[in-house]
């Protein structure tokens, strides 16, 4: 089957895990794209060994760092992957015949599932987790909620059939160096936007994470897997409002990144 016009893009950084099997799976596209935060590990070895055009640039953020890969790309259409999620096949099938035929569509919305301790989640508010991961480059910008981003299609969107399958974590230990890093970026923007929360407040905050994962979004379901998450969503909620004090009575320039 000849090749689609789009570009498989991933931004990486030490991504060895899981990018051979990511860039394979965007195989149906006319070009492949990595653009590497200076990697540590064989990220770079590994996507050009899979055909990927390779750019390094040190990391200044997600809007920065994918309006410059957005500028390298030539194609009409963009399909965007992280480094540790992999088309399934039914998915990728779905991709190859919208492209054929996109009509008006500025993106397509692709379900996503993430793998935690024991399973693909299916409940606890991680799936069907739809995102605008195949999009007209001409009609999609970045948007970033720290410590988060994503992309805002401009026109109409479809959803695809079959899964984004993630793969955020290698271990507990990984979630929680995570959290650790997002609590942080997470405080400084509250604090930065004048929220002063207050030891109760970060309780309620994470009593009502917990709650809303594992009761509200059926993370009971997800076995022990959905309990864990849970208990994880009560700690980040909990210590984002925490070290948003912590910030406070830190003093100016505390919030500083």
């Amino acid at each position: 089957m000849p090749k689609l016009p789009a570009t498989g893009l991933v931004l990486t950084k030490d991504g060895e895990r899981h990018l051979e099997a990511c860039l394979h799976s965007l195989a149906f596209c006319q070009e492949l794209l990595v653009v590497d935060s200076e990697s540590t590990d064989r990220t770079r070895d590994i996507a050009a060994a899979c055909g990927a055009r390779v750019l390094v640039r040190p990391w200044t953020g997600p809007a920065d760092q994918f309006r410059f890969a957005f500028a390298q790309i030539t194609t009409p259409w963009v399909v965007s992957l992280d480094q540790d999620e992999i088309l399934s096949p039914e998915l990728s099938a779905s991709i190859q015949t919208a492209l054929t035929d996109p009509g008006e569509t500025a993106a397509f919305l692709c379900p996503r599932a993430s793998f935690y301790f024991d399973r693909f989640l299916r409940h606890s508010g991680w799936y069907p987790d739809l995102l605008p991961r195949v999009f007209r480059l001409d009609s999609t910008e970045v948007h970033v909620d720290p410590p988060h981003y994503g992309f805002r299609p401009h026109g109409p969107t479809r959803r695809l059939r079959g899964d984004i399958l993630h793969y955020p974590y290698a271990n507990l230990a990984e979630h929680v160096a995570k959290i650790n890093a997002y609590t942080q970026t997470a405080a400084q923007d509250l604090v930065a936007r004048g929220v002063r929360p207050s030891l109760l407040t970060a309780l309620g905050h994470g009593l009502a994470r917990f709650a809303k994962i594992y009761l509200l979004r059926a993370g009971f379901l997800d076995g022990r897997a959905g309990f864990i998450l849970a208990v994880h969503g009560f700690f980040y909620a909990f210590h984002k409002y925490l070290r948003a004090l912590e910030l406070h009575q830190s003093g100016p320039g505390a919030a500083a990144p």
